[in-house]
């Protein structure tokens, strides 16, 4: 599969720039300067990786899904994916103003992205499953509401919802404590009232999935019966025998906890379904209602060793690939051109960003809640410059 090409999820015009109207002709408006990104400065470039996905799908007889085995009286199918993305960010927005009525104005800052995800569960077909394009903004502190800094994504998706998520972040050092995630089906209203189906059993291979038969992916180790009990796992165990030095975490929601508030998804008309008007006898009921999105992104500055060969000043830059990873697992490259002479393999210390995230989207449809779970690990798509100060 040849290499995708990022584009940057927004190109503003040359010179525009967010600021305020002046109502002082007479005088020249002096730009403010862009409040901080916070966090949201790690955004930057793009970046790719793999990742795993799982979604149940509502199945309507009038077009069933084919399977090998077919499933004729399911109402879902579990669909599986494991996942080829790109992530791309591009330059900040600078100051925006915001005005206000009882606070006084603001001014946020944000990232514009673009997200794609592609099906590789067969590696020879690939295929396009998700596109995200969206905003990263930063909010400052504010006395009414009564908040501290948040963190917003907004996003439009494809299928027909847009969802507002809004949280929090903070660093530690170290690496994360990536919890445990859970896709089984609840009772709408009662999160406590699970129902496991069988397609949820890995070692099942006559029952409604995407692929119906793991034994193959369970061979190789690809798809595994961890990873349908708790999708993270693909998190944890990608960072096992990582040196992280520092992980920022981000946590957004559309329905955030108390004292939070704010934020939602909004879905098209097919999403929510039929209302239940009289002049139409189909029952009432969504098709697949988004209901709610979690979201947590943990920025990790992760340490690497690379072996630097034999070098003389005046020669060309050189790439070098960091080591270590299983089959699969992303690794980023780093951009070595040393100011000095090395006349011996000489080995250094050097540092990337990665982006791991685990996100939950609850779709209604049936009377039961599905958990569609999402998570993947990105580094650099290019090449990271090693800093001068690694030589001295």
């Amino acid at each position: 599969m040849s290499e995708t090409k990022l584009e940057s999820a927004v190109s503003m015009p040359s010179g525009f720039r967010f600021g305020e109207v002046s109502a002082l002709t007479k005088f020249k408006v002096i730009p403010s300067a862009a409040p901080s990104l916070g966090p949201l400065a790690a955004f930057a470039g793009a970046f790719t990786g793999n990742g795993f996905n799982t979604i149940f799908r509502p199945q309507n007889p009038a077009t069933p899904t084919p399977l090998p085995v077919p499933q004729p009286g399911s109402d879902n199918i579990l669909e599986l994916n494991l996942t080829s993305e790109t992530l791309s960010f591009s330059a900040s927005l600078g100051g925006v103003p915001n005005r206000g009525m009882v606070q006084r104005d603001v001014f946020l800052n944000g990232v514009p992205y673009l997200q794609s995800i592609s099906d590789i569960t067969i590696p020879t077909q690939p295929t396009g499953i998700h596109l995200e394009p969206g905003l990263w903004v930063i909010v400052p502190t504010t006395s009414d509401p009564a908040e501290g800094t948040t963190l917003v994504r907004m996003a439009s998706i494809p299928h027909g919802t847009t969802i507002v998520a809004q949280g929090t972040s903070s660093t530690i050092s170290g690496k994360p404590t990536i919890p445990a995630v859970d896709i089984t089906p609840f009772k709408t209203g009662s999160p406590s009232a699970k129902i496991t189906f069988a397609s949820q059993t890995a070692a099942n291979s006559t029952t409604p999935r995407i692929p119906q038969d793991l034994g193959p992916f369970i061979a190789a180790g690809t798809i595994t019966q961890a990873m349908l009990t708790d999708p993270n796992t693909v998190l944890r165990n990608h960072i096992a025998s990582q040196t992280i030095t520092s992980t920022t975490t981000i946590s957004v929601s559309t329905n955030p906890a108390s004292p939070l508030f704010g934020g939602g998804a909004e879905n098209i008309a097919f999403l929510l379904g039929n209302p239940g008007a009289l002049a139409n006898p189909a029952p009432a009921g969504p098709n697949a209602q988004t209901l709610k999105m979690n979201a947590t992104f943990w920025i990790e500055t992760v340490e690497h060793t690379i072996v630097v060969p034999i070098f003389k000043v005046g020669q060309p830059p050189m790439t070098i690939h960091a080591e270590g990873g299983g089959a699969g697992q992303p690794l980023p490259k780093f951009l070595v051109h040393p100011p000095i002479e090395i006349t011996t393999p000489r080995v250094i210390k050097v540092f990337s960003t990665q982006i791991q995230y685990s996100q939950e989207v609850f779709l209604n449809f049936n009377t039961l809640t599905w958990p569609h779970v999402s998570v993947a690990t990105l580094v650099p798509s290019g090449p990271v410059p090693v800093p001068p100060s690694v030589w001295s």
